[in-house]
């Protein structure tokens, strides 16, 4: 499939918001939506953590297959093709959910958009930066952020509602999911569609040659990396700043959705939408927008004790809820915000630690491997929480939780960070 004709100079706001906007669906869809979904089908607690978990892999990975789209093709004949690969992903995900076996069959299928999503997202960020100037790079990074954060509103809020507003219409849980993945699948082939008509045509974006080149920078590029200052306090940061964030995040939604009498707050399918996808993202919005703020006034180093209790300490509303189990939708909807508040002003200092890390001759590649290390430490310990909680019930699991932050607390001890890094230069 060839571009069409007649390359021009494209404003970035025609492809840069629905670029984002579809960068985040897939990801939501696959980490969050997913475990709504299983939670609705009946599938115990160990297991949604479990196999879900593993679908953070292809984002662990996506470093090692990174060169592939460099060396093959333009990276906007990626970005468009595997847009189209997920939309069929998103509608055969429709076509699993009324068989037989739709817990493997639905899994095998989510994989596949796992593996096209990490790889769609080497393609855009590379195009970013190909298809604008520097200056260009900076004044929309805002704007991508936000599209992606809209895209986490739309799938954990809309769709969920949705999701729950159609089994009410059709009183069927298949038949409303299916719904729900048979529309993502025609919004999906019509974004790639714009995409194939909207996306600029920059000369850089060209296919590298030299392969055994590209090869030994790889490898180098990985080595540069293992010899950075303090590799081991970076690492251990990278694993553990949200060992505890990593399970409690695989329980949330079915603890929201588990009967009262399993101890958890017996809340519908589109109260969870409203309440955890609605509110909960928007205070995730606000607060991450906040945490950048501080820090460009204050630098990171002076910030980061204060983010990093911001992020933790909400985990007590978790374990009050589970506690108290309130009925009350205002009390659940608030104690849901402050933690995503919380958790977008925490997570921004993590951010900014990761950029420092990068910062260097392959800061590109090397934030890449930073980002995979947090998937990493994502995945491993979300693979376990459903198996622990479903041992020991909610209350002892968010006490379990809050224990597992001691040793974030602890790695960020050891942290040598610039007094000036993430501060905003005064202007001259």
């Amino acid at each position: 499939m060839n571009p069409p004709p007649g390359a021009g100079t494209r404003s970035p706001w025609a492809w840069i918001p629905s670029l984002y906007f579809a960068q985040g669906i897939p990801y939501v869809v696959v980490m969050t939506l997913s475990t709504v979904l299983y939670k609705n089908l009946g599938i115990s607690n160990t297991d949604i953590a479990l196999y879900t978990s593993w679908l953070y892999l292809p984002w662990v990975i996506k470093p090692l297959w990174s060169p592939l789209v460099d060396l093959f093709s333009t990276k906007r004949l990626w970005i468009v093709t595997l847009q189209f690969v997920i939309g069929l992903a998103f509608a055969l995900v429709a076509f699993t959910l009324p068989g037989p076996g739709v817990f493997k069959l639905s899994l095998a299928v989510f994989w596949l958009m796992a593996f096209s999503s990490a790889t769609h997202d080497i393609a855009a960020d590379g195009f970013y930066l190909l298809a604008m100037k520097h200056g260009e790079q900076a004044a929309f990074v805002g704007v991508r952020s936000t599209f992606y954060r809209l895209a986490s509103l739309s799938a954990q809020g809309g769709l969920v509602y949705l999701a729950g507003r159609w089994q009410e219409t059709t009183g069927s849980i298949v038949q409303a999911w299916s719904l729900v993945f048979g529309l993502l699948a025609v919004v999906f082939i019509a974004v790639a569609a714009y995409h194939f008509f909207a996306l600029p045509k920059p000369e850089s974006d060209r296919p590298t040659a030299g392969g055994q080149e590209l090869t030994r920078e790889f490898f180098a590029v990985f080595a540069a990396f293992l010899r950075k200052p303090d590799i081991f306090t970076v690492l251990a940061m990278l694993l553990l700043y949200r060992l505890a964030e990593s399970q409690a995040l695989k329980l949330l939604s079915p603890f929201l959705l588990d009967k009262r009498e399993a101890g958890g707050l017996g809340l519908t399918t589109q109260q969870v939408g409203i309440v955890y996808g609605t509110v909960g993202v928007a205070a995730l919005t606000i607060g991450g927008l906040t945490g950048g703020l501080v820090i460009s006034r204050h630098g990171l180093r002076r910030l980061v004790w204060p983010m990093i209790f911001a992020m933790h300490a909400p985990i007590v509303a978790f374990l009050l809820l589970a506690i108290f189990q309130p009925g009350n939708l205002w009390v659940i909807g608030s104690a849901l915000a402050v933690e995503q508040f919380g958790y977008g002003f925490g997570f921004t200092a993590y951010m900014l630690y990761m950029m420092m890390v990068a910062d260097g001759p392959h800061k590109t590649a090397h934030y890449a491997i930073c980002t995979g290390f947090m998937a990493l430490g994502m995945m491993l310990p979300g693979m376990a929480a459903g198996w622990i909680e479903d041992h020991i019930g909610y209350v002892k699991f968010f006490s379990w939780v809050l224990a597992c932050t001691i040793p974030s607390f602890i790695v960020i001890g050891r942290l040598k960070i610039d007094p000036a890094f993430g501060k905003k230069l005064p202007a001259n």
